[in-house]
């Protein structure tokens, strides 16, 4: 796309956009960072690209590490025309589209660290005259463990409810609600791929002080991810597994695999505006496993787990 059609060149929304975009890449450094610092084995590779349609990004991938698996911290600054497809699927509408944000998933080699998945971002709508005709935020992070602690189920929670607490506090249960409901495979009978977290989209602010209002509240939660991450993998790396663990880790992976393809939005929208495949797909696991009509047995941390993922709990009480 040619720079007089850029979105970033042409709205009085530009400063904004630059600060967030500020925001993103720092923040993307910064977990980075931490991740390599406590895998003390495995660096990211960084694959810097662009998009045919409009803008580009940072892929960071993480593999075969001591502690991490596989691990992706992505960041995208795109745009392009709202297509009929968008329109249709996406149920978006205008002329032009800019989106930017950072999206993270990480696999850890010990079945009892748990995975997590984290994604901030930002996206504006233009009219024919390339003024802002609709914008928002949305976000969130949630923990998908293969073995139920309950004191990290709470740390996690506890973590992002602090930081929204701090914003007002009727949004950690409305958007740990969310975040409950979308992250389930409506085909497994509504089945969590995980313990939730938090969950939110279409933050639209109502002015200009509104707006800094939400950037405040984007960066909160994007800062809150390692203090809610980390302390959990550094309990949980060390302790000893065996090949039940791995397979039950790996049954589990599926339904995440399960979830991305089917139902992920994130991804959806990816795929439908010609995103690069290798980015978006980097939250799939090296890993997965399906056995047919597999129940764990009763009783067992299998099925502790499993009934976590069916019944959501208040993690923070």
């Amino acid at each position: 796309m040619s720079q007089p059609d850029n979105p970033l060149y042409k709205t009085e929304t530009a400063s904004y956009r630059e600060r967030w975009i500020g925001f993103i890449h720092g923040l993307q450094d910064r977990i980075c960072a931490a991740l390599e610092d406590l895998d003390g084995q495995a660096l990211f590779r960084t694959d810097e690209w662009e998009r045919e349609h409009g803008g580009g990004g940072k892929t960071r991938v993480l593999s075969g590490g001591r502690v991490f698996e596989k691990g992706g911290v992505n960041s995208s600054v795109v745009w392009g025309k709202v297509t009929d497809t968008m329109r249709t699927q996406l149920k978006i509408d205008g002329k032009n589209w800019f989106a930017c944000g950072l999206s993270l998933v990480i696999h850890p080699v010990n079945p009892y660290v748990p995975t997590t998945h984290g994604n901030w971002r930002y996206f504006e709508l233009y009219d024919d005259s390339g003024n802002v005709s609709d914008r928002w935020m949305g976000g969130g992070a949630d923990l998908t463990p293969y073995y139920l602690f309950r004191e990290d189920a709470r740390h996690f929670h506890r973590s992002f409810k602090d930081a929204m607490d701090a914003f007002d506090t009727g949004w950690y249960p409305k958007y740990k609600q969310w975040c409950d409901e979308y992250f389930a495979n409506k085909h497994r009978g509504n089945e969590m791929r995980g313990i939730g977290g938090v969950f939110y989209d279409h933050l639209r602010p109502a002015d200009s002080a509104d707006a800094d209002r939400l950037f405040s509240f984007q960066q909160a939660n994007g800062n809150a991810f390692l203090p809610a991450y980390l302390p959990i993998v550094e309990k949980r790396a060390v302790m000893p597994y065996g090949e039940r663990e791995l397979e039950w880790q790996e049954i589990r992976r599926g339904r995440y695999v399960e979830f991305n393809l089917i139902h992920d939005r994130g991804t959806l929208f990816g795929l439908k505006t010609n995103g690069r495949t290798e980015s978006i797909l980097m939250s799939l696991p090296p890993r997965a496993r399906w056995e047919y009509d597999y129940q764990p047995e009763e009783g067992s941390p299998e099925a502790v787990l499993l009934d976590a993922c069916q019944h959501p709990k208040d993690w923070v009480k």
